[in-house]
């Protein structure tokens, strides 16, 4: 549990920590495969909870009681919440994305901040957007933050990986509309078009889209700045396009 801190563990292993009795109920219940639990008793007094770490034994999974100090030296330290689980990544290729089932989806290029990938889930969750791209990925979906802020998204949401050609040549032959996010974009976000199938691409928290990026969208989309700062931060620009495209869809619904 120790190493899978670590991405080098996590990445060679396949498997993932989640911390938290609301974390790890909604893994389960979205079919990740648990390895292990381990839980500390004098921790846990939720009703919920014990009923969950129960049931989880008696269906096979390794369930470990550990002392208050050996489970702190395996939680997170800022807020242990008296059980972790050892989980099996779910893993989604971007070829194997089934388009039909996704009508809008955000893409990232080289996002570096879990989370914010994080958060970007738990907004795509509430918008009702299907799945989430990686392009040239920096950051593990994996890593504890990022399952943290997704607060249970990222077990529900198809998450692939790709470069930036493979997902070009993807959104391409499925005849996805793709809206950029650029502080020069022609159009102000409330008049962009955000016709579905749609990609949402945001670019690097740093460099935003560069001009080969610019270049596969149908369209740019600007945030109006009026304060002194340059941009917002990924996770709330992403936020305010997803709700821009769902304000949309909602209008042309009959």
């Amino acid at each position: 549990m120790r190493a899978l801190r670590q991405r080098k563990e996590r990445d060679s292993s396949g498997l993932c920590l989640i911390e938290g009795v609301r974390h790890v109920s909604e893994a389960a219940a979205a079919g990740i495969a648990l390895d292990a639990i381990a839980y500390a008793p004098d921790q846990l007094a939720s009703p919920f909870a014990l009923a969950f770490i129960r049931e989880q034994a008696a269906r096979g999974v390794p369930c470990l009681a550990l002392s208050a100090d050996v489970f702190e030296s395996v939680a997170d330290k800022d807020s242990p919440q008296g059980i972790v689980a050892i989980a099996r990544q779910r893993k989604t290729e971007l070829a194997a994305l089934p388009p039909a089932s996704v009508d809008l989806a955000v893409a990232l290029v080289a996002p570096q901040d879990p989370g914010n990938v994080g958060s970007i889930l738990r907004t795509m969750d509430a918008v009702g957007a299907g799945a989430l791209i990686l392009i040239d990925a920096a950051t593990d979906p994996w890593h504890p933050t990022c399952i943290r802020a997704s607060m249970g998204a990222l077990f529900w949401h198809p998450v692939a990986t790709a470069t930036f050609d493979e997902f070009a040549s993807w959104a391409r032959r499925h005849d996805y509309r793709i809206v950029g996010a650029s502080a020069r974009g022609a159009v102000d976000y409330r008049q962009a078009d955000y016709t579905r199938p749609l990609i949402l691409l945001m670019g690097s928290e740093r460099e935003g889209l560069s001009d080969a990026q610019k270049a596969v969208c149908h369209q740019l989309a600007r945030l109006p700045m009026q304060g002194r700062v340059s941009s917002l931060n990924l996770s709330v620009a992403s936020g305010v396009l997803l709700y821009a495209a769902l304000a949309q869809s909602d209008r042309s619904a009959p």
